[in-house]
């Protein structure tokens, strides 16, 4: 439903993992909660995250040791508090989602389908299939669309400010007063890749006002120059370039070759890590070209076994098979691609940011990833601090 010139507790801005996961905790608090939202609920980048969330369920493997993996992937840039929440919750937060309806990928023996992520030290990465994030953002939704919520569709964030203690906001034509804030718009990389006429992997509303709007106010950020490539963007056929080839790929058996078919880099490597050694390889003269000119490495998927690409990549296999590429039996070519903001707005552990009232979640907020991000814990961020600021801004506009 939708209104219009109404106080609520909470205002959520932003449809994705973060917005939907803030809003439900927030009503489930107690508060009347509105989630605007710059297009349909539907809208996002997190629907568009293919390869699982991270949690350490593993026997060998545990919260601290996933934090020291985060850490260390981060470049020791991260904030630690941030990132000690972040792991761990983790177990939590997908125990939380399953409650909503999520079926993670389980082994015949009921275990959790767990695999390997780049700059993992052990397999902690949970999937449902390879749309582990259409999977989270369509339980989520069905939660908040069933809730007392209102929401404000093709309403995007046009101004905020602070009124006796408390905000108001224009969200498209609608005038909203509200007790506290909620910022999980996502960030910018779609528009920062048209700028540098780069290819994106992201939805075309991830352009980045929210995080001026709040900038504007005062509020602190870090990290806004670390954009993040996926080391695997889709670079043939014409259909898939700028699509995001699951690193599961590699997590099962897939490894990165150069014209000489041989292996550069460790294919399960950190993110930045294993992107630059891919841009290093073409500017060495050592790389491919597409067909229609585009610069390209080969990912070798005939590596992967049949039965667990049928299991954890059957939509990797659909879109290219649809094209007439099957990954099992040729290589495919691939090269990075604009894919993540990993720095943003300052918070703090319970994911309010330096502007008394406003909280930050997901993409839109830094420090939990510092200047790289792992695979898999852009999700695992959505859910966390989502639950986080949704309880703690509920608290604050009600007391």
């Amino acid at each position: 439903m939708t209104d219009s010139g109404r106080q609520f507790d909470v205002l959520v801005i932003g449809s994705g993992a973060s917005g939907l996961a803030a809003a439900v905790s927030a009503e489930r608090a107690g508060a009347q909660v509105a989630l605007a939202t710059k297009a349909s609920l539907q809208a996002n980048n997190s629907s568009k995250a293919q390869g699982g969330i991270q949690a350490s369920f593993g026997d060998d493997d545990s919260a601290e040791q996933h934090a020291d993996d985060v850490f260390r992937s981060s470049h020791e840039t991260a904030d630690r508090d941030l990132v000690e929440v972040l792991t761990g919750d983790a177990q939590s937060a997908i125990h939380w989602l399953e409650e909503f309806g999520v079926e993670f990928t389980r082994e015949p023996d009921g275990r959790y389908r767990l695999a390997r992520c780049g700059g993992a030290s052990a397999k902690r990465l949970l999937q449902v299939g390879d749309r582990t994030g259409h999977a989270i953002t369509k339980q989520l939704r069905e939660a908040w669309e069933s809730s007392s919520g209102t929401s404000f569709l093709n309403a995007p964030l046009r101004e905020l400010a602070q009124s006796n203690g408390h905000w108001r906001a224009r969200v498209g034509d609608h005038d909203v007063e509200t007790g506290t804030v909620i910022l999980a718009a996502g960030g910018r990389c779609y528009a920062e890749a048209e700028k540098r006429g780069e290819l994106s992997t992201n939805h075309p509303n991830a352009t980045g006002e929210v995080t001026q709007i709040a900038v504007g106010l005062g509020a602190e950020s870090r990290d806004l120059d670390a954009l993040q490539y996926h080391p695997n963007g889709g670079a043939w056929p014409p259909n898939m370039q700028g699509y995001s080839i699951p690193e599961t790929t590699r997590a099962y058996g897939a490894v990165l070759l150069n014209a000489d078919g041989a292996e550069f880099i460790d294919s399960l490597g950190p993110r930045d890590v294993v992107s630059e050694a891919i841009f290093d390889e073409v500017a060495n003269g050592r790389g491919v070209e597409t067909p229609d000119g585009r610069p390209a490495v080969y990912l070798d998927t005939t590596r992967i076994d049949v039965a667990d690409a049928e299991i954890s990549l059957p939509y990797m296999l659909r879109r290219y098979r649809g094209s007439g590429i099957d990954p099992l039996r040729e290589r495919i070519l691939t090269y990075p691609v604009l894919h993540y903001q990993n720095g943003g707005l300052v918070i703090d552990t319970r994911a309010e940011t330096t502007l008394d009232g406003v909280f930050a979640c997901g993409e839109i907020a830094g420090g939990t990833h510092g200047r790289n991000r792992m695979m898999g814990n852009s999700l695992l961020e959505c859910v966390v601090f989502g639950r986080r600021a949704g309880k703690a801004a509920s608290e604050k506009a009600r007391s």
